[in-house]
């Protein structure tokens, strides 16, 4: 690890920053309170960026900022959990370090309603999890799996992007999976979870088609699903999942909805007027009978009123959660307090197994489709981080570092990308032909 960014790190949690900001021929810029400050005798040159952003990359991401011109992971530095993005700008390579919480924390210290509580005691159903960025959905998710993870032996398996809160295993297992890491996409990530033997499955978003029906039938099939999703108001999460599929398979989500559907939490954080921090202000639909007609019938706009008139089975909008929750004399967690980096719990490190290719991992596609996109002996060229590819083939004779080709056992060419492949290489020399 880069010295000079674990003293960075240090130096932020000995100040309570949250973020820091590290750029070429700039002064290191944080984040304290809200507002941002530099340090003006804290310059790094571009290349020392450059340097700080070989020594945090792992070969697969390094693959990734290359074709992708950003890159995003976490990882634990000087014992501390941090976030970062790594793009590109105008000074070369940037990187934002958002510090998190040493220790997840619970729903209570969230200041959040106590029935998300209750809905970590459900064996079976859907609960989603849904608001804008930054307004808190991965940090609900983590507090809710931590709760199971303190009160039940369940097997728990989060598919992420990326692990953010790790968790060591407590009355549960826990299984942790980082999308371009261990997994190609949601899709493989849920195709696979469902022969892990899991109790519990979080799903860091749900975005295709695909895996929102995966995740639907994980429901279905007996399993407590947990997923996140950025939609603004309940029927908004509601429209926004029907809407990924063609109109002739609507009828058969909106059932699938209709059977799973526990609960959809959508979240804000709002400035508490006497608290003079921001909290969380909650709408909560429950998945009672009257709901799951609507939404077997596709009649999402009457979902509002069943909110409305629904406070005796938990369910209100924001204006009945700021007026009955936020407004009862209690007393809220600062989230100074809350939020304070401070080392992990319990720290491993991660462990790459040399049987898994990563080349396959980082294109997002399955093993099988390598196959048959290259002619016999056809070479593609190496490109170093930060180089142009080339469009043309390699000379013949050049050595293939971005894969290798082969015949099977029935004479066919098979195509295997190595660390350094990649599938847009691939296509170009299969349309070549």
């Amino acid at each position: 690890m880069n010295e000079a960014f674990s003293r960075i790190i240090s130096q932020a949690v000995a100040h309570g920053w949250s973020d820091v900001h590290l750029t070429g021929g700039h002064p290191v810029a944080y984040r304290k309170d809200g507002d941002i400050g530099m340090l003006r005798d804290t310059v790094l040159a571009p290349a020392e960026v450059d340097g700080l952003a070989r020594d945090l990359l792992t070969p697969h991401r390094a693959d990734i900022l290359r074709r992708r011109w950003s890159v995003d992971f976490a990882l634990t530095v000087a014992g501390i959990r941090v976030r970062v993005n790594i793009f590109n700008t105008t000074r070369g390579l940037s990187l934002a370090v958002r510090l998190l919480a040493g220790r997840i924390p619970t729903l209570a210290h969230l200041n959040l309603h106590p029935s998300l509580e209750e809905f970590t005691r459900l064996r079976a159903g859907l609960i989603l999890v849904c608001g804008a960025t930054g307004s808190g959905k991965t940090t609900t998710m983590a507090a809710m799996l931590d709760e199971i993870n303190r009160n039940r032996p369940a097997h728990i398996i989060t598919l992420e992007d990326p692990v953010e809160y790790r968790f060591a295993s407590k009355k549960a297992f826990v299984e942790q999976r980082e999308l371009g890491a261990h997994f190609p996409s949601f899709e493989r990530g849920l195709l696979d979870v469902l022969r892990e033997d899991p109790d519990v499955i979080l799903v860091g978003e749900l975005r295709e088609a695909e895996t929102i029906r995966l995740a639907l039938s994980a429901a279905e099939s007996g399993h407590l699903v947990i997923a996140s999703l950025h939609s603004a108001t309940p029927e908004e999460a509601l429209y926004r999942l029907c809407n990924a599929f063609p109109l002739e398979a609507q009828d058969l989500v909106r059932h699938q909805l209709s059977s799973t559907l526990h609960a959809i939490v959508v979240q804000q954080l709002r400035i508490h007027p006497v608290a003079r921090f921001r909290v969380p202000v909650l709408s909560l639909l429950i998945g009672t009978h009257p709901v799951r007609m609507l939404v077997r019938e596709g009649k999402f706009a009457q979902l509002h009123s069943i909110m409305e008139m629904g406070r005796a089975d938990g369910m209100f909008t924001m204006a009945a959660y700021h007026d009955d929750y936020l407004n009862r004399p209690q007393r809220f967690s600062a989230p100074a307090n809350v939020f304070r980096p401070a080392p992990e719990e319990e720290q491993f490190p991660d462990h790459e197994s040399p049987l898994v290719d990563r080349g396959l991992g980082t294109t997002h596609y399955a093993p099988e489709a390598a196959r048959h996109l290259a002619r016999p002996g056809a070479n593609l060229p190496d490109a170093p981080l930060g180089d142009a590819t080339p469009h043309g083939l390699a000379p013949s004779g050049a050595s293939a570092s971005s894969g290798v080709t082969r015949t099977d056992e029935h004479g066919e060419t098979v195509y295997t990308l190595t660390d350094e492949g990649r599938l847009e290489d691939v296509l170009r020399e299969f349309t070549g032909r």
